[in-house]
């Protein structure tokens, strides 16, 4: 049986103690300097603005009805939020919402969207691995475009496991798209997985499709081309 390279080591970086803790630390910087809103992941990639970018292009070529101007959005793991205060700070008009499992990270967020007078955004604690969810089983708070920036790296380094003892990267596609739209867009950043990795994770029991790649810098290692960093979009089936 071939080893299945794409299983990662449990990590302190995937459990809720390690982020409360980290967002504690975040918080009592932002009291100290209000302009110190804390860690944007992956900002040596630029995957940030690429995201947006990839966004707002989407919304200009007018290709599918779910990116628009005023589409519903929610960021998975949201953290500090810093994804969506940028997405609006750039002319996002649509519904924002940030999700986090760390009571402490989307308390937060709060403290932040306060302190700048950024309006128009929820933080809202949810487990979103978890099937019961009352976010989860909402029918009327469906979303477009779910958007994950390196939470799926986080699933996948704990330890924690659910039905049937399923690991948290198995589950997920199935509960995060209770979140979605039917045809609507989750767009995933990754630096712990490659391209086919990702895509045959999110894949795997046919609830989406891959669609487009977002573009970064490659480099070449013993005749292989790679990059640090991937973000897919797909497609909710």
């Amino acid at each position: 049986m071939v080893e299945d390279t794409s299983k990662l080591n449990p990590s302190k970086l995937g459990t809720k103690e390690y982020w409360d803790e980290f967002y504690q630390l975040e918080t009592s910087n932002f009291k100290e300097d209000s302009e110190n809103v804390g860690e944007c992941w992956f900002d040596d990639s630029d995957a940030e603005n690429k995201i947006i970018e990839f966004l707002f292009d989407r919304i200009e070529d007018g290709s599918s009805e779910f990116f628009r101007s005023d589409s519903r959005v929610c960021d998975l793991g949201t953290g500090n939020g810093h994804l969506l205060f940028e997405l609006r700070k750039e002319g996002f008009k649509g519904d924002l919402v940030g999700l986090d499992y760390s009571e402490v990270s989307v308390e937060f967020a709060r403290v932040i969207a306060q302190e700048h007078a950024v309006k128009g955004i929820t933080f809202q604690q949810c487990d979103i691995l978890n099937e019961e969810s009352s976010v989860l089983n909402d029918e009327n708070n469906k979303f477009d475009i779910l958007l994950d920036k390196g939470t799926f790296d986080a699933i996948a380094l704990s330890s924690s496991t659910y039905n049937d003892g399923k690991t948290g990267i198995e589950v997920y596609p199935s509960t995060v798209k209770n979140l979605l739209k039917k045809g609507g867009i989750l767009l995933i950043t990754s630096c712990n997985f490659t391209e086919s990795e990702l895509i045959k994770h999110i894949t795997k029991n046919d609830e989406f499709t891959e669609e487009k790649h977002i573009e970064y810098p490659k480099f070449e290692f013993g005749g292989i081309q790679g990059q640090t960093i991937c973000s897919i979009c797909f497609i909710k089936n």
